[in-house]
């Protein structure tokens, strides 16, 4: 398995990097991607990733199994605002690869046009940009080959599901002993 996290200027640290973190535990490669041609992107909170890749070198989408978008602001609207990350989320969701997003994050979803009779969340206050889905309240929402999650504080639970989407629910569960999630 194989994903795209894409990082732009601005983007919650602790949803991008526990996401990160927890895939790679399970031996999911995942490929942090920086939207611009330098790899060094500073997140919402001052800390400064070493991305593994620009987003021009993402040239073969059909080795990746899904793209995640975490949320922050500025970098939720940084990756909604750049066309070939929504280009890239569009042809991913519809070639029916996962496509999930926390926080501000499924803004790019709306962007990509995918969200459409949809079951979605977002931290709140987005729930007015995300008006061709059907808003839940929920921690998460998976629909499909779409998972949404509402915020920093829910950045474990998303990552879990993101496991348990590409790899199954037990190793989901090894993930959550590993990491004492339910002690």
């Amino acid at each position: 398995m194989k994903v795209i996290v894409f990082l732009a200027e601005g983007f919650e640290e602790v949803e991008a990097l526990t996401t990160v973190d927890y895939l790679r535990r399970k031996g999911i490669v995942v490929d942090t991607v920086s939207i611009t041609s330098d790899k060094e992107v500073k997140g919402a909170h001052q800390v400064t990733v070493l991305a593994d890749k620009i987003i021009d070198e993402i040239t073969d989408l059909d080795s990746y199994d899904g793209v995640i978008i975490p949320g922050g602001i500025p970098g939720a609207t940084n990756l909604r605002d750049h066309s070939r990350v929504v280009e890239i989320v569009k042809t991913l969701y519809d070639k029916g690869k996962l496509a999930a997003a926390i926080c501000a994050g499924p803004i790019v979803l709306e962007r990509a046009g995918i969200i459409k009779g949809k079951k979605v969340t977002s931290y709140p206050g987005f729930e007015g940009d995300l008006k061709d889905g059907i808003y839940e309240e929920e921690r998460v929402v998976v629909d499909g080959n779409m998972i949404t999650a509402r915020g920093p504080a829910i950045a474990v639970d998303f990552a879990i599901e993101i496991i348990k989407y590409l790899l199954g629910a037990e190793k989901a569960e090894e993930l959550k002993k590993d990491i004492l999630y339910n002690k």
